[in-house]
């Protein structure tokens, strides 16, 4: 039913975890982003972005063609909606559910990401630049974690809020944080991570990428030398 465009990053952790929660049937097409998969012109007509996760739904509600979203956040609403779970139909839950959604693909994706750029990939160590990161994702680790304080998950019951927030809490000690520091977001991601779909989704980096990553010259051109002309 679901084509599922993925590669072993935080955002494609996301889907997988909807997909195993859901059981909602789907095929996994690897989309390695290190060789410039998403590059190939049938990647890109579903994913204009060049960016994984994309999804094909081949049997959308209204019966119609089949859908292809791209965007992480975009998807799991989608497919929230479409199974009727991890997305309240209670007006201030949902309303609560989509906000934290937001602020994790507005802030808590995009620092943390910066934040493992600077101090993982980038060739010149700029300090200013790793300390700039670290101390943004530690103040969004902050406000995720007092947010929790009073509750088991992000938005009452488990939902795409929670699967969108955990897989870029995982590299927490490569983004230079310590979970000891925040105990309640420390509660929450172990409740999460002690989940079998959970469990099943990350599993799967051992089938599609196993080992740690090793980035070439080459690989690190195609991942971050990207400009107006990558896209003409």
């Amino acid at each position: 039913m679901i084509d599922l465009y993925y590669w072993t990053t935080p955002n494609g952790h996301k889907i997988t975890m909807f997909l195993e929660e859901s059981g909602l049937p789907y095929t996994l097409y690897p989309v390695n982003i290190a060789q410039g998969d998403q590059f190939k012109p049938e990647f890109l007509r579903i994913a204009p972005n060049n960016r994984i996760p994309a999804i094909v739904d081949h049997a959308p509600q209204d019966g119609g063609a089949p859908i292809s979203l791209f965007e992480s956040g975009a998807i799991l609403q989608y497919l929230a909606e479409k199974t009727g779970q991890f997305l309240s139909a209670d007006l201030r839950i949902r309303t609560e559910t989509l906000q934290w959604l937001y602020w994790q693909m507005a802030g808590l994706g995009p620092m943390a990401g910066q934040n493992h750029h600077f101090n993982v990939y980038a060739p010149v160590k700029i300090e200013y630049a790793i300390d700039r990161y670290v101390r943004e994702t530690g103040r969004l680790y902050g406000v995720l974690n007092k947010h929790l304080a009073q509750r088991d998950f992000i938005a009452g019951d488990y939902s795409i809020a929670d699967m969108a927030s955990y897989p870029w809490i995982v590299s927490h000690e490569r983004q230079g944080q310590n979970l000891d520091d925040f105990p309640h977001l420390k509660r929450w991601f172990q409740r999460i991570a002690e989940r079998p779909a959970t469990g099943r989704a990350y599993a799967l980096v051992e089938t599609i990428n196993p080992g740690s990553p090793v980035h070439d010259e080459k690989a690190r051109q195609i991942l971050f030398g990207q400009d107006s002309k990558t896209i003409r």
